[in-house]
């Protein structure tokens, strides 16, 4: 029977629309909305008994020293924020603000000098690779004639002519020949690492600076802390 009644067609149940007369009030309230409504105004109702409860009450001896130190501008209560500290109060958060300052120029000291060491790291290996071509060319210097006739010049195209590669062309000194490249295996930085060192080397240049700025501002905020500190 139960297969038999749902087969049966049935009404479809509409809630009724807003009457074109009330159109211009809105929609239709629904019940769902009416139960929001009615629990929003029961709680408020409840709400206000409690405190109503609560006023009547209320023990007309009761004293807190907050209703003597609060005030009400325009019926709401206004907290004072900005309390009064005492000497020692005040002397002890200038100690507490200078050890900070304190601590904070020890670590900025610290990693200034971490730079330094990297920065000269990174000038120490560009040195050194410079120097090791230096080092092949002042031997085969020695190994060659004691006359000899030294040729510079500028375009790569007159690079073929004096047995040296394309690739060292670019650069403006420490131009090896091929000969010494093939006796003797040369460390030599191609132009790629040569740039992302010298990037590397500016941004920790960059680094630095901000860091001694921001070391100068500190000194002199730890200046002025101890200044205060002593004249209290």
């Amino acid at each position: 029977m139960s297969s038999l009644r749902n087969a049966v067609k049935r009404r479809n149940h509409r809630e009724r629309a807003q009457p074109r007369s009330r159109e211009k009030y809105g929609l239709l309230e629904k019940h769902k909305d009416y139960v929001l409504r009615a629990r929003d105004y029961h709680a408020k109702q409840n709400r206000l008994k409690n405190m109503r409860e609560k006023a009547y009450f209320r023990n007309p001896d009761e004293f807190y020293f907050k209703m003597i130190n609060s005030k009400t501008k325009e019926g709401v209560h206004v907290i004072e924020r900005n309390a009064a500290f005492s000497g020692d109060m005040i002397k002890l958060l200038k100690s507490q603000d200078l050890n900070y300052v304190k601590t904070q120029r020890d670590l900025g000291n610290k990693k200034i000098e971490k730079i330094q060491n990297e920065l000269h790291f990174v000038d120490s290996d560009l040195v050194q690779n410079d120097m090791n071509v230096d080092d092949e060319l002042s031997k085969e210097m020695v190994e060659s004639k004691q006359h000899q006739h030294i040729i510079f010049f500028d375009s790569k195209k007159e690079a073929k002519y004096f047995d040296t590669l394309p690739e060292l062309v670019n650069r403006k000194f420490n131009r090896p020949r091929i000969k010494t490249l093939e006796s003797d295996v040369i460390m030599i930085p191609d132009e790629e690492e040569l740039q992302i060192l010298h990037k590397n080397k500016l941004l920790k240049y960059q680094d630095l600076k901000a860091r001694i700025k921001r070391q100068e501002q500190l000194e002199k905020a730890e200046q002025e802390l101890q200044i205060q500190k002593n004249l209290m």
